[in-house]
């Protein structure tokens, strides 16, 4: 039964109620003080993030500016391939990951990342996100380049510095040494199933969080196969 993939089942999610998070406020929520310029001219680039079960995070992104694709996959073990069966078993190490193609001249990485922090997740928690359990379930950012190594860096330091969040970030920092794309019915799966509880209750508030605190990096839909419309 697949809500007890992303989840425990539908009595204990009921229980749990909806996602909440550890951070006072986003509304007030500090962006990175060190970031990358944009771009003068369209240039695509590739951000990893994990942060709980994909669907969620994925859903997040497919409404944010610049955002090209979104791919959901796996990242962080050490296994030469992987699926979802061997990820859930806590074997490969592999953490649910989004693949996310951005487009630097619309919107910068720290940019992505104070979504990541404020929005798409809740980074105190250890090995775990709402009611979804293991380290396949914990929050990482897989960098690509060395420049996001550093703002990834820098950023963390600033909101455990200001103490935006009541406990300690937990959120590892790793390079990406490879993703591995998800079956293809994990992909845009918040997107298909709007009314499944798991989605009502976990995923879809971040996406309307999404909305209301950051209108500016906010875009109303996403095409079919995950790209932004012009």
């Amino acid at each position: 039964m697949r809500i007890a993939a992303c989840g425990a089942l539908l009595l204990a999610l009921a229980s749990l109620g909806g996602c909440t998070f550890s951070a006072k406020t986003t509304a007030n929520f500090p962006g990175p003080v060190v970031d990358a310029s944009l771009a003068t001219d369209r240039e695509l680039e590739a951000a990893v993030f994990a942060g709980g079960c994909f669907w969620g995070i994925e859903a997040v992104y497919q409404h944010v500016k610049g955002v090209d694709r979104v791919v959901s996959g796996y990242s962080g073990g050490t296994a030469a391939s992987a699926n979802y069966a061997l990820v859930s078993s806590g074997r490969t190490h592999h953490a649910e990951s989004v693949h996310v193609l951005y487009d630097r001249a619309q919107v910068s990485y720290g940019q992505l990342l104070k979504i990541f922090f404020a929005v798409a997740h809740d980074p105190t928690q250890l090995n775990r996100q709402g009611p979804d359990r293991g380290s396949q379930y914990r929050s990482a950012i897989f960098y690509t380049t060395k420049d996001q190594h550093r703002i990834a860096n820098a950023y963390i330091e600033q909101l455990n510095q200001v103490h935006v969040f009541d406990d300690p970030i937990v959120t590892s920092l790793a390079p990406l040494m490879a993703f591995h794309v998800a079956e293809d019915y994990h992909q845009n799966y918040a997107s298909r199933h709007p009314d499944e509880l798991y989605i009502l209750l976990h995923d879809a508030p971040k996406v309307a969080h999404l909305k209301k605190r950051l209108p500016g990096l906010y875009v109303e839909r996403m095409t079919r196969d995950g790209a932004t419309p012009n």
